[in-house]
């Protein structure tokens, strides 16, 4: 009986670790995005336009 306390202590403690890491990278991927403009971290990719595709498919 105590092996199997020692093995649910154990998954608790690991599934508990986990579930404090996801709230860390969630909370710290929730602050990345609210910092800076959307619009300067824009990049324009050329392969996206049409004049691109029609140049490529011809």
């Amino acid at each position: 009986m105590k092996k199997v306390l020692k093995i649910l202590a154990i998954v608790a403690a690991i599934a508990g670790a986990c579930a404090a890491v996801y709230v860390i990278v969630t909370k710290f991927m929730e602050k990345k995005q609210r910092i800076g403009n959307t619009e300067e971290n824009y990049v324009s990719c050329s392969c996206c336009e049409d004049e691109f595709v029609t140049e490529t498919v011809a």
